[in-house]
């Protein structure tokens, strides 16, 4: 069964650039292990994607935060709008995130 730690540790592999089998020598262990843990034919423990995540040098960071139901208000909201409405809310907000993209490149040049 595929976890988030399987996840995890492929995405962590992938973004220090390590190929399967140079995690694998860094954990002690083979390539078919690392390609097997990544495929979701293993599932590791939480101190496995730790130790994993440590070994390439990376850090999981969790926080526990109250539940925030503005997300489904949000959804309520849309669900209300036609595809069309929606579709003029999205090439708006593109524009937007255009225009502060233009002004932020300004800014730092």
């Amino acid at each position: 069964m595929k976890g988030i730690g399987n996840d995890l540790i492929r995405e962590a592999r992938k973004r220090r650039g390590l190929t399967q089998a140079q995690l694998a020598e860094l954990a002690g262990t083979t390539q078919s292990a690392i390609a097997r843990l990544e495929a979701a034919k293993t599932a590791p423990s939480f101190d496995d994607v730790i130790r994993y995540l440590r070994l390439m040098d990376l850090d999981l960071d969790l926080m526990l935060v109250e539940r925030d139901d503005s997300d489904w208000a949000q959804a309520r909201r849309n669900f209300a709008l036609t595809p069309a409405q929606r579709h003029d809310q999205l090439v708006a907000w593109k524009r937007t995130v255009d225009g502060l993209r233009r002004d932020f490149d300004r800014a730092v040049a």
